[in-house]
């Protein structure tokens, strides 16, 4: 085997690239190392092209169980469907990478990471990326540029590259960031409030350790690498064909169905002038084919070809025509400024029935969202390679397809709206409050109801929303904005709150939330490679413009958390009781647990420090179970009387349970002050009995005297 492996040190650990031991048979693989964790990443490709006018790119990736010495949960032993962290750690490989193929590269290809072994340290998903790049670089498959990545935070002040996941824990900032040669590419996290400054702080000393890594990429490129597959040019585009449509009025009737503000409006306009302009074209075509006497078959096959350019040569000037009118005059689609925001309505306390609700309304874009809050115990339970817990805060993001207009298959969640749901979950937790403060678990349903463009910075500015009219007492609003990018040479305009449009023909989609303190989440990904650093700093100082007016519109309606929580949400009370009572609460088989919430129609849930939270309706109703739970876990005090119940009589004298499950005996001699023969002379099982409680007996056991009650 010729076995190739480069070294370099990052973070102050070892990370390490071995190609040429395993899956030699894909195109390219790596076994990407650091420490005890082992990613094997593969890249394939099909043989010939697809055809597809978008490019065939799929990336997987797979924790494995066996990696870390655990066996999957569950009747069936085998790992199953993309769990979350999969799924996002799927996207966050793909994001960088799909950008530095060539634009029309067609041949399907793959990518997969494998985790061989994980030490639960550190994350995998920083050593899949860089092996991803690496896989590809190797491999025969053709890729403009490596591209690397690495996850960096801010602990007490100071910046760490590839933290553990301690330190991550930690962490005020946390972010993983990807780059190439001439810029960053991709930025994916979250912060504690942060300030520009530090976040750009952060980004430039993780591009500076993103280069060492991209000098061992290519290092192994040249030990190891493939050549490259030949990429024939684009096909040119006719201009013979585009000539005719600018003579037939194409640009005039792009320029007019570009001015219509309405999405679809805009869309059947362009979609009318296209075709008028399209069937003129065909038109002339065809009537020159017949002047030359071509025969019938002939001109179909000419009118065919001339269909497919004519709809190339459309696509492509309404691109150019819609970021030429952004970059040179500063006009958007819509009409606006590149620094304008839409019009903002909102709406809280929409459905009288949830704990919270909101409606977030941006321009065309529009979002339902719904907080919901209940006990401790309903906490989503996680068990991942690097986390097994609780977690108290939930977000789910949904995406109907009535929110286009369209009529699509419904199923469970795709990979966008996992994404979308984590970054706006990740944008409210740092506002969030803890459990000692309040002790609920909240959830957030956010249904997107209209989409034209940044439809999960509705969903965070929702989520905010729904939250405050729900009483949750968060430290901040929270807002989100989307930034757009033309470049045109090397002009480079930022827009703020773009379109979908925008989205699908600008350079770049850049997410920023926060409160009116700092950054609360931040995630950039581009189209054409990599951004430039001053252009990143003008994207965020001009999205912390549009942050804080949105913030603005967002207090007109709903300033801070509502001081009474909903009248259909639980109350909740806790209260301690000591850890070795637990099992007295709980019950044998939780039949006492089970009991009180169905006699009190109360939801209780109990930690294992001995904290019990009390959900329920009234106040009062909280008190009995308060009450009832003091009397299972009271403990018998010396000198004190109480009223007992007989259990059980031996000849030497009576058990009595003076307390749920507590029981002391009263022998003869304490039943009364003179002598007495037999016990049941004085009692029988069931009677009730006044007794006080006496130091114990040697061993400890609790004794109780009917005599000296008596004598009281």
């Amino acid at each position: 085997m010729n076995i190739h492996k480069v070294e370099i040190e990052i973070g102050g650990r070892t990370l390490s690239f071995e190609t040429g031991k395993l899956a030699k048979q894909s195109n390219g693989s790596v076994v990407v190392r650091q420490d005890d964790s082992m990613v094997l990443m593969t890249a394939c490709a099909s043989t010939s092209d697809v055809p597809f006018d978008f490019l065939p790119l799929t990336v997987v990736y797979q924790d494995r169980t066996g990696g870390y010495g655990s066996i999957p949960g569950g009747y069936l032993k085998r790992e199953g469907r993309p769990s979350e962290r999969e799924t996002l750690i799927s996207r966050l490989i793909d994001r960088p990478i799909r950008p530095q193929f060539p634009k029309h590269f067609r041949r399907e290809m793959q990518v997969i990471a494998t985790v061989m072994s994980y030490d639960q340290s550190s994350d995998t998903d920083v050593l899949a990326l860089c092996g991803a790049a690496a896989a590809l670089h190797v491999s025969d498959i053709p890729m403009e540029a490596p591209v690397a990545g690495v996850r960096i935070v801010r602990l007490d002040g100071e910046f760490k590259i590839n933290p553990s996941i301690e330190e991550q824990d930690r962490a005020d900032i946390n972010l993983v960031v990807a780059g190439s040669r001439d810029g960053i590419c991709m930025v994916e996290g979250g912060a504690d409030e942060a300030q520009e400054d530090a976040m750009i702080e952060a980004m430039d000393l993780a591009f500076a350790e993103i280069q060492k890594i991209i000098d061992a990429i290519e290092e192994l490129r040249a030990l190891a690498g493939k050549e490259k597959i030949t990429v024939e040019p684009a096909p040119e585009l006719n201009e013979d064909v585009l000539a005719q449509m600018i003579d037939l009025g194409a640009q005039d009737a792009l320029v007019e169905a570009l001015a219509i503000v309405g999405k679809h409006e805009r869309k059947d306009g362009l979609k009318a002038a296209r075709n008028g302009i399209i069937d003129a074209v065909l038109e002339r075509i065809e009537s020159k084919a017949a002047a030359e006497g071509l025969d019938e078959v002939a001109v179909e096959d000419v009118l065919s070809n001339a269909r497919s350019d004519a709809k190339k040569a459309w696509d492509k000037q309404l691109s150019k025509t819609m970021r030429k009118t952004v970059a040179e005059k500063g006009i958007r689609i819509d009409g606006r400024s590149t620094d304008e925001i839409r019009d903002i309505w909102v709406e809280v306390g929409v459905a009288p029935r949830a704990h919270g609700s909101a409606v977030f309304t941006r321009g065309e874009t529009q979002g339902f969202i719904t907080a919901s809050l209940g006990v401790l115990d309903e906490a989503q339970r996680i068990e991942q390679p690097n986390f097994k817990g609780e977690q108290r805060w939930m977000l789910q993001y949904n995406f109907p397809p009535f929110s286009t207009g369209e009529v699509r298959r419904m199923g469970g969640p795709k990979r966008r709206e996992v994404g979308h749901g984590v970054l706006a979950h990740r944008a409210i937790e740092p506002v969030l409050p803890s459990a000692e403060e309040f002790p609920y678990v909240f959830r957030c349903s956010a249904d997107i109801l209209e989409s034209n463009g940044s439809s999960s910075m509705a969903t965070v500015c929702g989520a905010s929303l729904s939250l405050m009219d729900a009483g949750v007492p968060i430290s901040s609003p929270v807002a989100g904005i989307a930034m757009g990018l033309i470049k045109e040479d090397d002009q480079y305009v930022v827009l703020s709150d773009i379109l979908g449009d925008e989205d699908h023909l600008g350079d770049m989609d850049f997410k920023v939330t926060g409160s009116a303190k700092g950054i609360t989440a931040f995630q950039m990904d581009t189209k054409i490679g990599s951004i430039p650093r001053d252009v990143m700093f003008k994207a965020m100082n001009q999205a912390k413009e549009g942050r804080i007016h949105i913030l603005g519109e967002m207090a007109k309606v709903i300033s801070a958390p509502r001081e009474e929580l909903s009248d259909y949400a639980p109350r909740i009370t806790t209260i301690q009781i000591k850890p070795d009572k637990i099992r007295d609460v709980i019950g044998k088989g939780g039949n006492v647990i089970r009991g009180m919430q169905d006699e009190f129609d109360v939801k209780i849930s109990i930690e294992d420090s001995g904290a019990v939270s009390i959900a329920a309706k009234s106040q009062e109703v909280t008190d009995a179970v308060i009450n009832r739970i003091r009397e299972l876990t009271e403990e018998p005090e010396i000198g004190k009387m109480y009223l007992g119940t007989v259990k059980r009589i031996e000849d030497f004298g009576a058990f009595v349970e003076i307390l749920p499950n507590v029981e002391g005996l009263v022998h003869i001699s304490q039943l009364e002050q003179g002598r007495v023969d037999k016990v049941t002379d004085i009692c029988q099982e069931g009677d009730e009995m006044l007794v006080k409680v006496i130091p114990p007996d040697r061993s400890g056991r609790l004794r109780l005297s009917r005599k000296e009650a008596l004598d009281l």
